[in-house]
């Protein structure tokens, strides 16, 4: 009995956690599409001005793998509560911190100046935070339900972005314009002093405390146990992400601009259609994770890409014919059956290629090497409609490409289902002959 309190308690806690964080990431991308390049960019063209606003949305990602080298360091020779905190902690700081910054018409360079380094800090606190939510998580799970158990910190990041697109789309846009944008950043300040009450509340993993009393070596630096022995291992996370967090940030942060822009919908209407998108997911992904423990990582995994292979060339061509009711359901389908399958398989997945003393180092680096292709996707979705004089047969490519990366490597990974943690080697086999 104590175990499943014990169990239901850390699985809430990364829950609220990753909404959270996952919830102050998001709503910058949103206002990265709507607002920014007014209001920090309005020297420079429209186009050029919504390219350097997803310059700012990209930066974060390059200081997530620097997190996640700094956060798995610790986390996995101090504990992983410890690190979780801090991470919350800078997260939400930071977000509020955006909230707060003066516009261009007021301080000039320096209002991108701190914006930028508002979204360097969020970076580098998420890049610690989703390796160490879903170490927690799994390391407490059941083997047998770890990937539905896993599945709750992925369903901090559907929420998050529920959330993020909820709040926008009931501000008017002539609001948001006047000032109504820093709402969304200034009242994540309450949400931040529940989540640092819950996580302190919460204990570290029988695994870690099993490692520690068991006096066995622990690799000073983990990450160059990683290096040395789980090379392959990280390359193949990479890689597993690829297609999964190409489509998942064109849903997220370039359909806004596309949409808006080249087919003349409002902005509000983008805003249902991520909504619809995100509630479908809170569906499939649990789903997912469930399938995932009785029917093997791999074959789950392997669905989401092909869907997200399958649907690269239709969900665009559907998209383009302008009616609102298609848009809503091609993109909905794509990003829960596509994307969410995907997501959902990860916490177990990776956390199962990775022994205890390494563990959170591993899955952060591997989850947030991927990220910076997924920072990059809206300006590179951007240009490509440029290149292609307003045409969306580059995106779908781009979406093509991504996706086929996915399926190799995940026909590279050995099944890693109902494996034990603790006896896992640092660095996955090849997939058997």
């Amino acid at each position: 009995m104590e175990k499943r309190t014990s169990l239901a308690t850390v699985v809430g806690s990364s829950l609220i956690g990753t909404t959270i964080e996952f919830y102050d990431f998001f709503i910058y991308g949103t206002a990265a599409a709507l607002v920014f390049p007014h209001l920090f960019f309005p020297t420079l063209s429209p186009v050029a001005g919504l390219m350097a606003a997803y310059a700012t949305l990209a930066i974060p990602f390059l200081t997530r793998p620097i997190g996640a080298v700094l956060f798995g360091h610790y986390g996995d020779r101090l504990g992983r509560k410890k690190m979780l905190i801090v991470a919350l902690l800078i997260m939400g700081l930071s977000t509020f911190a955006i909230g707060l910054v003066p516009g261009y018409d007021t301080i000039g360079i320096w209002a991108p100046i701190l914006v930028i380094t508002c979204r360097l800090l969020q970076g580098f606190a998420l890049g610690g935070e989703w390796g160490g939510a879903a170490t927690m998580v799994i390391e407490y799970a059941p083997p047998e339900k770890r990937g539905f158990y896993g599945t709750f910190v992925q369903l901090g990041n559907v929420i998050g972005l529920f959330t993020s697109a909820l709040v926008f789309a009931v501000i008017p846009r002539d609001m948001l314009l006047a000032g109504g944008w820093r709402i969304p950043f200034l009242i994540s300040i309450v949400a931040l002093a529940v989540g640092l009450y819950i996580r302190n509340n919460i204990e570290e993993t029988p695994l870690f405390k099993e490692l520690k009393s068991s006096g066995a070596a622990v690799p000073r630096v983990p990450v160059m146990e990683i290096l040395r022995r789980g090379k392959r291992a990280v390359l193949l996370a990479m890689g597993v992400r690829t297609g999964e967090i190409i489509l998942g940030w064109l849903v997220i942060g370039f359909l806004l601009s596309y949409a808006t822009r080249n087919l003349g919908y409002n902005s509000t209407q983008v805003l249902y259609v991520i909504l619809a998108a995100s509630a479908l997911d809170m569906i499939t992904v649990p789903l997912a994770g469930y399938l995932s423990d009785r029917l093997g990582r791999r074959p789950v995994f392997l669905f989401g890409a092909c869907v997200a292979a399958v649907m690269a060339f239709p969900m665009f061509w559907l998209v383009d014919l302008g009616s609102f009711p298609i848009f809503l359901c091609v993109v909905a389908f794509a990003y829960a059956f596509g994307n969410g399958v995907m997501f959902a398989v990860q916490p177990a997945f990776f956390s199962e290629a990775f022994d205890t003393g390494v563990r959170y180092t591993g899955i952060s680096l591997g989850f947030q090497l991927a990220n910076i292709i997924g920072g990059l996707t809206p300006l590179i979705g951007t240009w490509l409609i440029q290149m292609s004089g307003g045409k969306s047969w580059s995106i779908s490519l781009f979406l093509l490409v991504g996706s086929l990366v996915t399926i190799g490597c995940v026909l590279s990974m050995r099944e890693t289902a109902g494996r034990r943690l603790e006896t896992r080697p640092v660095a996955p086999a090849a997939a058997e002959d």
